[in-house]
C-alpha cells in the first residue's frame, strides 16, 4: 500500500513538556514535533520560535505564564518555515528578528512554504483561519546580534554559523548558563528535515560552529532537552551523520548516472536501520533527497517546493 502523504496521517495528540533547563530558560518539547522556548530578561521575555497558528502558540505561552508575566519584547525566528513562524501575533512582541536571509526567503516563497506545509502537517495548524498573513521580521541581521537581558542576566547572543537547513537559520546562546537553543540545525533523536537545505555546508562548517559554542544544554528543532557536554556534542554529531550518509548515497547514485528513485531507496536502506523509528523520517526523506539530487545537478539555491510539487516528489519516491 502506498504511504499516507508526508505527516497527514498523524492525526494524535502529543505530550508536551515544559522544562525549567535554567533560572528563567525555558523549553517546550512534544515527542517530535517542532520546540519552541523561552528565556527572560530582568523585566521582558525573549521567545524563540512561533508554532504554526496563533492558537497554537496561545497554548504554549499559556504554559509559559505559568511561570513569568514578563511581557515579550522580542521573538526571535530561527529560520523561515511556516510551522515556526506563523503564529508570531499571538506573541504580540515589540520586535521580531530573523536572519537577512530569512526575510528574503519569506518574500520569495513564504506564501508556497505556508500551502505546502499545511498539506505535509496539518496537525499542527490549530486553527488555521486564526493566522493573519505572513509573518515579516521587523530587524534582521547578517552575522550576530547581542540581546542584553538587564540585571545579572547577563547577554543573548543571536548567530548566524552558516548555510544549513536554509539559507538563514540562527541559534540562541546564552553564555552565562552555557545554553544553545539550536533551531534546525540539530535534532536530539529526530529525522532532519533538508529539503531546503545546504547538505555540504551543514554538515561541515556550520556544525563546526555550532559545536565551538561549547553547550553544556541545547535545545534542537525537534525532540527533547539535551544536557551534558558529551550529549549536546553527540547530537550534533547525530546529526552530522545522518547528512553525510545522504552526501554517501545519493552522490553515489548520481555519479553513476542512476535515478532519484534509486538515490532514495539506497539512502532509505542506509539510515533507516538508526533513524527510521524517529520522529518525521519517512514523511522527510523524499523531500531530502530530491533537495540534495537537485544539489549534484549544481542546483545551489533550493527549487520552491508547493503543495503541487511535493505530490509529485512523493508519488515518485514514496508512493
Amino acid at each position: 500500500m502506498a504511504k499516507p502523504f508526508a505527516s497527514s496521517a498523524d492525526l494524535g495528540d502529543k505530550t508536551e513538556t515544559l522544562d525549567v533547563v535554567a533560572d528563567g530558560v525555558y523549553a517546550l518539547t512534544a515527542e517530535g514535533d517542532p520546540n519552541v522556548g523561552a528565556i527572560e530578561g530582568e523585566d521582558f521575555l525573549v521567545a524563540f520560535e512561533a508554532r504554526a497558528t496563533p492558537v497554537a502558540a496561545r497554548g504554549w505561552l499559556d504554559r509559559l505564564r505559568e511561570h513569568t508575566d514578563k511581557p515579550v519584547r522580542y521573538l526571535v525566528l530561527s529560520h523561515y518555515h511556516a510551522v515556526r513562524v506563523l503564529g508570531a501575533s499571538a506573541f504580540d512582541a515589540d520586535v521580531i528578528v530573523t536572519h537577512d536571509n530569512t526575510r528574503k526567503l519569506i518574500a520569495e516563497r513564504g506564501q508556497q512554504d505556508w500551502d505546502s506545509e499545511f498539506a505535509r502537517m496539518p496537525r499542527l495548524f490549530r486553527e488555521p483561519a486564526s493566522v493573519p498573513g505572513l509573518t515579516w521580521p521587523d530587524v534582521t541581521f547578517s552575522d550576530s546580534m547581542t540581546i542584553q537581558l538587564g540585571g545579572d542576566r547577563g547577554e543573548l547572543v543571536l548567530q548566524y554559523c552558516g548555510r544549513g537547513h536554509t539559507a538563514g537559520d540562527i541559534v540562541a546562546w546564552l553564555p552565562r548558563r552555557k545554553v544553545l537553543f539550536a533551531g534546525d540545525l540539530v535534532e536530539a533523536e529526530a529525522a532532519l528535515y533538508t529539503g531546503d537545505a545546504f547538505h555540504t555546508d551543514w554538515s561541515t562548517g556550520t556544525l563546526d560552529r555550532v559545536k565551538e559554542f561549547g553547550a553544556e544544554v541545547l535545545i534542537g528543532g525537534r525532540g527533547g532537552v539535551t544536557r551534558g557536554r558529551d550529549s549536546v556534542d553527540a547530537a550534533i554529531e547525530q546529526t552530522r551523520s545522518f547528512l553525510l550518509v545522504m552526501r554517501e548515497k545519493v552522490g553515489d547514485v548520481h555519479r553513476r548516472g542512476g535515478t532519484v528513485k534509486e538515490a532514495f531507496e539506497a539512502t532509505h536502506a542506509a539510515l533507516a536501520p538508526k533513524f527510521g523509528a524517529w520522529p518525521i523520517f519517512e514523511h522527510c526523506l523524499p523531500f531530502d533527497v530530491q533537495r540534495l539530487w537537485d544539489e549534484f545537478d549544481g542546483v545551489d539555491w533550493p527549487r520552491i517546493w508547493t503543495a503541487e510539487r511535493d505530490r509529485e516528489v512523493w508519488d515518485v519516491l514514496q508512493g
